[in-house]
């Protein structure tokens, strides 16, 4: 082998010996400009040469013979990120896990996301008559990226492009556009997440859509989290809360509050939410349950119209998992909740536009194939302010992820 090759293998290697052994290859005399190299990896268990006394320093090395040599200092503890990330795929062959050592080589990951969907619905739900049909149809992509700025930090980037196929005024239209970005890392004992990214507020029962704002949270199986920030996709205005939420084994329980100042178009307006809940898992059914409590006003005057308590049950059974082919879930929610304790809900039946709604939906997932992904679902709600005024609607999807 050439002699440049030799010392950066050497220097890469960084191996050391307390205490060389006596020169184990006969074609290696003492006076040689690699004796000392050769030796100290010698000693160290890393290479063996040919077994038949001689280090063949002028042969080729093959590919696999390096990668050999790679795993053995891996396994002493030697630093190798490089090499290792070099001769990965001869390292998986000889069962050496290299993951951690790629994450540094290749910092930067891309994933993906392509949902085609489907779901009928009224066309105008707040239309006294109530029976004007029309539907959702788009295909929407997602393009991830993520950065490891170091050990504790990452960087989350994601690029959304929407194809609009529904028999709308928007029927053709596509936007694309830099949906999120935001940093999460560790500050002592602190997670910190910050920048635009998607905010899930009780559970989804209040808020889930995008926000500039940041999240700290401290603990592990009693958490207590603090956020603020804005409302970028919906009139949420500006919002502070914290939550204190508990794993107990199967149980799990959460406590929090919610304040949002300038809903809407109005300055003054405010909206305060109060809510707990808990969720159960017995095996492979997971009940769960929330209760909220809102306090609207607009120039401090107290909201009179909208309700301003609710709760939602939910049970779920199983669940399709992406990486799992054939594996699947059903699930089924009620929902009671007063206009005063939602901004933006999760579910995807009809919230009427914060006037309040119940009803129920239940839905089933599939995994068709690895990162092939199917559900269906069926939602029925009603107006609170008025019963007259209902939606029922029908949601399909089929995800894919690479």
């Amino acid at each position: 082998m050439k002699k440049s090759l030799v010392l950066a293998m050497a220097m890469a290697l960084g191996v050391t010996a307390s205490a060389y052994a006596a020169n184990p290859f006969s074609d290696v005399p003492a006076g040689h400009w690699a004796y000392d190299s050769i030796n100290k990896l010698a000693a160290a268990g890393v290479i063996e040469g040919y077994g038949d006394s001689t280090f063949g320093g002028d042969k080729l090395m093959t590919r696999y013979e390096m990668a050999q040599i790679v795993a053995k200092a891996m396994a002493k503890g030697a630093n190798v990120d490089k090499l290792a990330a070099e001769f990965a795929d001869v390292l998986d062959n000889l069962g050496v896990r290299v993951a951690n050592l790629e994450k540094k080589a290749d910092n930067v990951k891309v994933t993906g996301e392509l949902r085609y969907k489907y779901m009928s619905k009224e066309k105008d739900a707040d239309d006294a008559n109530g029976n004007c049909k029309s539907f959702e149809n788009d295909l929407r992509s997602r393009i991830w990226i993520n950065g490891q700025i170091n050990d504790d930090w990452s960087y989350t980037g994601m690029i959304e492009n929407t194809q609009d196929f529904a028999d709308t005024p928007n029927s053709g239209d596509e936007k694309t556009e830099f949906n999120r970005a935001y940093v999460e890392g560790k500050i002592g004992g602190l997670a910190v997440t910050a920048g635009r990214y998607n905010a899930f507020f009780a559970n989804g029962n209040i808020y889930d859509d995008l926000v500039d704002g940041a999240e700290v949270s401290y603990g592990d199986k009693v958490k207590v989290t603090g956020f603020a920030g804005k409302a970028t996709e919906v009139d949420g205005g500006n919002y502070a809360g914290g939550e204190l939420a508990g794993s107990f084994g199967d149980l799990n329980a959460a406590a929090g509050y919610v304040n949002y100042k300038d809903l809407g178009d109005v300055d003054s307006q405010d909206n305060a939410i109060w809510y707990v809940g808990a969720d159960y898992t017995m095996g492979d059914v997971n009940l769960s349950a929330m209760y909220l409590k809102g306090d609207k006003s607009l120039n401090d005057v107290d909201e009179k119209v909208l309700d301003d308590d609710g709760w939602t049950v939910g049970l779920a059974y199983k669940g399709a998992e992406a990486s799992e082919a054939g594996s699947w879930g059903l699930f089924a929610n009620y929902y009671d909740l007063g206009g005063q304790t939602y901004i933006a809900h999760t579910t995807d039946a009809n919230t009427f536009d914060g006037a309040g709604f119940k009803g129920y939906g239940v839905g089933a997932n599939y995994t068709f194939a690895k990162n092939i992904v199917g559900t269906v679902a069926y939602y029925d709600t009603e107006n609170k302010l008025n019963s007259k005024v209902d939606d029922q609607r029908v949601w399909a999807d089929l995800t894919f992820t690479f």
